[in-house]
């Protein structure tokens, strides 16, 4: 029986050193784009490349958090799940103001680095989200890391189409098509995550049952006859 309880305890203690080193690959990866996608945003004057740099943000301080949350319990897995997907909801919400202050005061983006840049960062985050999906059905606090990261490849996808709709059309219209279909897909994983949360909590916190009435013997219904 302790053979049994060590070799399940050696099993989790090296699950979660694997998910420990895949967040901090994930981690680096997005903190370095974060910068690179924000500074090209900027440059390029690109609604869909600042809500892609918001979202590598957003990420990066998710996989911080589930770090932290490794090797804590299933309640505090559930809290860290809520607070990423109250990041991905200010990222949803952010991306909407950008949309609304580029109808407000339009510009035509630079579709070249738009483009250039939505390939390296399709790159990278396709190998972050390759590291993650071994670890999607772990626990919570991995999952909602995985959601966390398909959607910055879509995001990603939708960048060079943006790119390529500037390109041809000559306006800024496709850039904030893009980030308004962007701000939607994050408002939606928002709600899923926070759904998937909610219910963690509520089964961590739902009392145990009660336990059953140990059913009487033969030798005890004896002993009471007896008496």
């Amino acid at each position: 029986m302790d053979n049994c309880c060590e070799d399940k305890a050696c099993a989790i203690d090296a699950l979660r050193g694997r998910q420990s080193a895949t967040l901090k690959a994930v981690l680096g990866i997005n903190a370095v784009m974060f910068v690179v996608v924000l500074a090209a945003g900027l440059m390029a004057s690109s609604t869909a490349l600042l809500s892609d740099s918001l979202d590598n943000l957003g990420d990066a301080l998710t996989y911080a958090v589930s770090l932290y949350a490794v090797s804590r319990g299933a309640r505090i897995k559930a809290r860290v799940a809520l607070f990423k997907g109250s990041l991905i909801l200010l990222a949803g919400v952010a991306v909407l103001g950008q949309v609304v202050y580029k109808l407000a005061f339009p510009v035509v983006p630079v579709f070249q680095t738009m483009g250039v840049i939505s390939v390296v960062a399709l790159a990278a985050n396709g190998f972050c989200l390759l590291l993650l999906t071994r670890h999607r059905h772990d626990d919570i606090n991995m999952s909602s890391v995985w959601e966390c990261s398909r959607n910055d490849i879509a995001s990603n996808i939708a960048v060079g189409i943006a790119a390529i709709g500037v390109w041809r059309t000559g306006s800024g219209w496709p850039d904030l098509l893009i980030g308004f279909a962007l701000a939607v897909l994050f408002l939606r994983s928002a709600a899923r995550v926070l759904r998937g949360a909610l219910a963690e909590l509520r089964a961590a916190d739902a009392p145990a049952p009660a336990p059953s009435p140990r059913p009487a013997t033969i030798s005890t219904i004896a002993l009471q006859r007896k008496r």
